[in-house]
C-alpha cells in the first residue's frame, strides 16, 4: 500500500458559542474505510483563520479548562487590532498561533494510535461562523 493517498472532508455546525468538538470517531471511521488495515499517517486540517485542531481528554473537563485557558490569554475584549465581526473577535485570529489548524498522527494497522485518553478535536473560539470544514488525509 505505499503511496496510498486517501482525503474526505467533513462539513461541521459548531454553533454560535465556543466549542471544543470530538473529531475522535470521524477519524476512525474515515481510517476504517481507507487506511486497509495498514500502517501510516493521519493528518486533520481545519482551513480556517479562526481554529485549531488540540489531542487532549475529553469529557473530564479537559475540555472546558482548554476554553477557560484560552480565555485568560486571549481575552475577548476591544485590545485586538483586528476588531471586525462580535467584540474580541481578534483574539480568534490569534488563537491558530497557539492551537494549531492541523496535526499529523501515527496510524498502525489500520487504526489511530492516541494515548488512552486522548481525543483529536477541533478548537473553534469563533462565534461569528458556525460552519467548519475539516479535512483528513491518510497516507499509508
Amino acid at each position: 500500500m505505499p503511496g496510498h493517498l486517501a482525503t474526505t472532508t467533513l462539513n461541521l455546525t459548531t454553533g454560535r458559542a465556543e466549542r471544543i468538538l470530538d473529531l475522535t470517531g470521524a477519524c476512525e471511521d474515515f481510517l476504517a474505510r481507507t487506511a486497509e488495515g495498514g500502517d501510516g499517517l493521519l493528518n486533520i486540517f481545519v482551513p480556517h483563520a479562526t481554529a485549531g485542531i488540540a489531542i487532549i481528554e475529553t469529557g473530564a473537563g479537559s475540555d472546558d479548562d482548554l476554553l477557560s485557558a484560552l480565555h485568560s490569554l486571549l481575552p475577548a475584549d476591544d485590545r485586538w487590532q483586528h476588531r471586525h465581526g462580535s467584540p474580541g473577535h481578534g483574539r480568534d485570529h490569534v488563537l491558530p498561533a497557539l492551537v494549531p489548524p492541523h496535526a499529523t498522527l501515527p496510524v498502525i494497522g489500520g487504526r489511530l494510535e492516541l494515548g488512552t485518553w486522548q481525543s483529536v478535536c477541533l478548537v473553534d473560539t469563533n462565534k461569528d461562523n458556525p460552519e467548519r470544514t475539516v479535512r483528513l488525509s491518510f497516507l499509508g
